[in-house]
């Protein structure tokens, strides 16, 4: 069956009207329409508002981050270059009486060799206790003492009533400064036989 519909009819076929009421609201239906539905989306304008918000916040984050980090790396450089600069204030005070001590035995020319060798002990024994408060200690291994060659170092082997590769005799003391060897001891070895 065929329908004919004249010039002037206003009536639309019931597929046209379908699809003239589906486009004439491509947002679909309003909030108004449909009170139970989620809330409208924002605008493009609201969400370019809200993203340059954000990003304004975390820009301004970003540099005081920077700042702070740039702050303390030079805070850090200034005391490392302090610590290298005075590392040493420490033990230079610790050396200043030994040094008054050897000019006090200079000034005294007429000394007996008895009071220049007592005062010279007490010297040593400063000095001594100067590099011990330092952290440096002397490496003297006693005699049989078995070679380290991270401490010692050998001048010449000898023959020598002891096991091979021993320490005979040391002729100079080598220093440790925390662990680290500062001068290894000069050392004789005993020969293998």
């Amino acid at each position: 069956m065929t329908t004919n519909f004249p010039e002037n009819d206003s009536r639309v076929p019931p597929s046209a009207e379908g699809a003239t009421g589906a486009s004439a609201n491509p947002a679909g239906p309003s909030p108004a329409a449909n009170p139970g539905a989620a809330p409208a989306q924002p605008t493009a304008e609201q969400r370019l508002a809200e993203l340059e918000t954000k990003h304004n916040e975390l820009s301004d984050a970003f540099l005081r981050a920077k700042a702070e980090a740039e702050n303390a790396r030079r805070r850090a450089d200034e005391e490392v270059s302090k610590a290298r600069k005075f590392s040493i204030e420490s033990f230079a005070e610790s050396l200043l009486p030994v040094k008054d001590s050897l000019e006090a035995a200079i000034a005294m020319p007429d000394a007996s060799t008895e009071k220049v060798l007592e005062g010279v002990h007490a010297t040593l024994r400063q000095l001594v206790a100067a590099l011990e408060r330092n952290k440096v200690m002397q490496i003297a291994p006693p005699p049989g003492t078995k070679f380290d060659p991270h401490q010692h170092q050998a001048i010449s082997m000898v023959p020598a009533e002891q096991e091979a590769n021993t320490v005979v005799a040391v002729l100079q003391k080598g220093y440790l400064i925390a662990d680290r060897v500062l001068r290894p001891a000069l050392v004789t070895v005993a020969a293998p036989k």
